[in-house]
């Protein structure tokens, strides 16, 4: 029913704005001191709640839009050109420095019982970049119920990509190294960019037609 370049955009556009390989670092960090089960416990409780944020985007986005009055050409807009800053920041590395400010501030005010919601959940892996990516794709084939699920299940997929990343985060971080991660988080901002710019083009031509 649905083309198959249309949904490895959907699912190419939200790994590459969640970024599972950029966050595994990230995790140990928070992680630190922590047994094996704890771990895991925690990076599963933030992923089943960052799919819930997600989705209830996937469900609620458009009737906020149309709420506020907003239409989907011109969020298509914002949302473009918010994903192309997250793409600048991924390209330049200011990504990586403010998601590790974000998780230095979390543990400081001893929020480690809640870390699964804050900074984990939100803003890590259901950011602003990533809702709005699952708003921008969620209105795509008239906001179909049937584009809705098939759209849920990437979401799926790219947050179990996440937890497989949390799990193996120590592999990761000791096979790709530094350089390796700034390479792969580099190449990714690339093709976000590339994808925002898209978004872009098709918001403003609607609203010029």
């Amino acid at each position: 029913m649905f083309e198959l370049d249309a949904i490895l955009n959907a699912f190419f556009t939200l790994l590459v704005t969640i970024d599972p390989v950029g966050l595994a670092p990230i995790f140990i960090g928070i992680t630190v001191g922590m047994k094996k089960f704890e771990r895991r416990s925690l990076a599963l409780r933030a992923c089943i709640i960052a799919l819930g944020l997600m989705t209830l985007f996937l469900i609620a986005g458009q009737i906020i839009l149309d709420t506020l009055g907003i239409t989907i050409h011109a969020f298509r807009v914002a949302g473009g050109l918010l994903l192309f800053y997250t793409a600048f920041e991924m390209v330049f590395g200011a990504r990586q420095e403010r998601k590790e400010k974000t998780t230095e501030t979390a543990i400081s005010k001893d929020q480690i019982a809640n870390l699964a919601v804050f900074p984990l959940a939100l803003p890590l892996i259901a950011g602003p970049g990533a809702i709005s990516a699952t708003i921008l794709l969620s209105t795509q084939f008239e906001s179909s119920w049937e584009w809705r699920g098939v759209l849920f299940a990437v979401i799926a997929f790219v947050i179990l990509l996440v937890y497989v990343a949390f799990i193996a985060s120590e592999l990761l971080s000791k096979y790709l190294g530094d350089t390796g991660r700034m390479i792969m988080t580099r190449l990714l901002g690339v093709l976000l960019a590339a994808l925002s710019v898209q978004f872009v083009i098709d918001g403003v031509k609607a609203l010029v037609a």
